[in-house]
């Protein structure tokens, strides 16, 4: 299944920097879903500093998650089925002063 994942608002700074990503996630019986597609980003992309980006399971509050250009929350957050080709953005909110 590939998706393309962007990165914006400083949360690009603990993936060394990169704000776009097309990735290929392994196949598997069942369909991804958002809580999984977290655990493989915190195993397989997150380079940094993993409590600014996670929180448990799920992101730190303060990171705005949409798929398809749509707020998560509507989405069905961590229990939303990935489709191939769909678009995740992760923007921080959270900014130091």
């Amino acid at each position: 299944m590939l998706s393309k994942l962007k990165l914006h608002g400083g949360a690009e700074l603990l993936f060394d920097g990169v704000k776009n990503h097309h990735v290929t996630l392994p196949g598997q019986s069942d369909p991804w879903d958002m809580k999984q597609l977290l655990a493989w980003i915190r195993g397989n992309m997150l380079k940094e500093r993993p409590e600014l980006f996670m929180q448990g399971d799920t992101v730190r509050p303060g990171i705005l998650v949409l798929i398809n250009d749509a707020d998560w929350e509507l989405m069905g957050e961590l229990e939303y089925q990935l489709q191939d080709q769909d678009n995740v953005v992760f923007i921080s909110t959270l900014h130091g002063g």
